[in-house]
Order: C-alpha cells, then sequence, then structure tokens
C-alpha cells in the first residue's frame, strides 16, 4: 500500500514538473532575448544576426538584442552564452570556429562544445580559390602543374592558423598531393589585400567577400568548396567536380542555447528561426552572395556539429596545428 501511495506521488510530482515546463515555454520569452555574436560590428556573423533579429523578434513578440563579444578567435563569445541562465533569453550565434575547431587548436579553452543546446543551423558559407586574375592559373589543373613542378613555390595566403580558409588549402594540398607555401595574415582582409597586390599566388576566400572581385575581374575563381555548383558562380566548378570530394568545405553559422535550456523552449526557438529563414526576402540576402541557406531541427544541427568536430580535429591532430 505504501509503495503504492510513493508511485502515485512521483508521478504527481512528474506530472507537476511537466506541466511547468509547457507553462515556462508558453510564457517565453518574458523579457528581451539577448543574441551574443562572438566577433566584431560589421562581419557576415553580425550582420547575419542583426538580419534575423528584426523577424525572430516579431514572430516571439519580444525585442532581439544583438550584443558583440568578439575576442579570442569567438572563444569569448561562446564562454560567456555557456555560462549564461539556461532560461532562452540569452543565445548564440554559434560558429564553425569555436564549436569545431577550436577545442582542438587551443590548448585550453573555458568551454565545452556539450555546454551548448544547438537550435538550428542558419547557413553555410563556401569558399572559392581565386587568384589574381594577371597570374597563370586558369584553371584548378594549372595550379597543380604548377605547384608539383616547383614544391613550395606557390604560395596560397590564409586568414590566419586555424580558420576555413587555412584548413581548406591544407585539405586541398592532401588530396592532390601538393607542398604550397603557406602565408598567414590576420584576418580576411589583409589576406584579400595581399592577393590582390600580387604578394600571394592564390587563397580560398569566403565566397561572399570575393565575388566584388571576381565581378571586377581583379581575381579568377578557380573552384569552390560547396558540394554542388552556386547560383552567384555557376561557371565555376566545385572541388568534388575536379575530383576532389574531400575539399568540400563551408564555414557555418547556428544558433545555439546555454545548456539545461528546457527542450519545449528550444523547440519554440527552431520554429521561429525556421519561420524567419523561410522568408523570400531573407534567403536572398544569405544567398545572393554565395552562402547556403539552413534550417532543420536541433537534432541535425547537433548532428552536424558533431561531424564537423571530428572531422576538423581529426586533421589538426595529424597536421600537428596549434595555436599558442
Amino acid at each position: 500500500m505504501q509503495r503504492r501511495h510513493l508511485l502515485a506521488r512521483a508521478v504527481s510530482f512528474a506530472l507537476l514538473g511537466a506541466g511547468a515546463v509547457a507553462v515556462q515555454a508558453q510564457e517565453y520569452p518574458s523579457k528581451p532575448v539577448t543574441l551574443i555574436v562572438s566577433f566584431s560590428a560589421g562581419g557576415n556573423n553580425d550582420l547575419r544576426a542583426r538580419q534575423l533579429g528584426v523577424p525572430v523578434g516579431q514572430i516571439l513578440k519580444q525585442t532581439i538584442v544583438v550584443d558583440n563579444k568578439p575576442g579570442a578567435s569567438g572563444n569569448i563569445g561562446h564562454e560567456f552564452v555557456s555560462r549564461a541562465a539556461p532560461d532562452g533569453h540569452t543565445l548564440g550565434i554559434g560558429a564553425m570556429g569555436p564549436l569545431a575547431v577550436n577545442p582542438s587548436l587551443f590548448p585550453k579553452i573555458n568551454f565545452n562544445p556539450k555546454d551548448f543546446v544547438p537550435v538550428v543551423l542558419i547557413e553555410k558559407a563556401p569558399l572559392v580559390l581565386v587568384t589574381r586574375a594577371d597570374k597563370p592559373f586558369k584553371s584548378f589543373k594549372d595550379v597543380v602543374a604548377a605547384a608539383k613542378a616547383k614544391p613550395g613555390a606557390i604560395s596560397i595566403g590564409n586568414a590566419g592558423t586555424g580558420g576555413a580558409h587555412h584548413l581548406s588549402a591544407e585539405l586541398m594540398e592532401d588530396a592532390a598531393g601538393l607542398n604550397m607555401l603557406a602565408v598567414p595574415y590576420k584576418g580576411g582582409g589583409p589576406a584579400a589585400n595581399a592577393l590582390l597586390s600580387g604578394e600571394i599566388d592564390m587563397m580560398f576566400e569566403q565566397t561572399y567577400a570575393a565575388l566584388p572581385s571576381i565581378q571586377a575581374g581583379k581575381t579568377r575563381a578557380l573552384a569552390v568548396t560547396s558540394d554542388k555548383r552556386l547560383p552567384s558562380l555557376p561557371d565555376v566548378p566545385t572541388m568534388a567536380e575536379l575530383g576532389y570530394p574531400q575539399v568540400t568545405v563551408s564555414n557555418w553559422l547556428g544558433i545555439i542555447a546555454p545548456k539545461g535550456t528546457p527542450q519545449p523552449v528550444v523547440q519554440k526557438l527552431n520554429q521561429a528561426f525556421n519561420q524567419a529563414l523561410s522568408d523570400p526576402a531573407l534567403r536572398e540576402k544569405i544567398s545572393g552572395p554565395g552562402n547556403v541557406v539552413g534550417g532543420g531541427s536541433p537534432e541535425e544541427f547537433r548532428a552536424f556539429i558533431e561531424a564537423e568536430s571530428r572531422r576538423w580535429g581529426a586533421l589538426i591532430k595529424a597536421k600537428g596545428i596549434r595555436m599558442e
């Protein structure tokens, strides 16, 4: 009899708890939602956060406040999100570097990718291999021939150790059996300037950043790292088409919440962001410059992050790449 009474009480408490979570989700958000961007204002992460903030705020009937917390390759902002109250009122723009690369690249970071609940993938941003228009490389085949003829002589710039530019080049060299001279810069801007000045022979650049110089005839696109050709560069082959499917790479962004955020709140956020991403005008803002619109479930985003972490962790370990 006593056991039956205890069981009834346990069921009652469980139902009360479930009811409380449901009410919490219905009442959420009860105040403005802060969206942390781990990079400086004016960049792609910041731009996308602000473009999403307005429609998502309208859907949730609350203000979305974008707060930039740059530094340490995105680690500072992600650490802030990991320590925030898990109530859905502090979210982050989760990025490839901090979530899938930095845990293997840095000797120590003050968060773990498991400290977050994935909400939704926002976009994938493929890269494009570009060279200055007056360079002799008319195709990727020319790059392979030149690099094999003079190992270590062809220079390829990047935006810094461990970035998508750098890791794409490492994958390319492995896949094609090349030995090139890597030249790191402090950011994509300085690397792009070096390309235009002729200081380096080529670089992988984010497609959205490379398009203006390609369209102006200052640079030539040799290949893209997307899984299929981009509408913005329809005549440029993918690395997979050229025989190097290993070099299918995208920088990416998504929405993350602190670990422990109630699942009904996560689902409400997922629905709101997916609804915003379905708007044709916003989709064009994302895809027009060469990016790929995301979306999907929290579970799909979680699996994607885990796969990316395994991929980049293995490459970083194999190459002995470290950020001191």
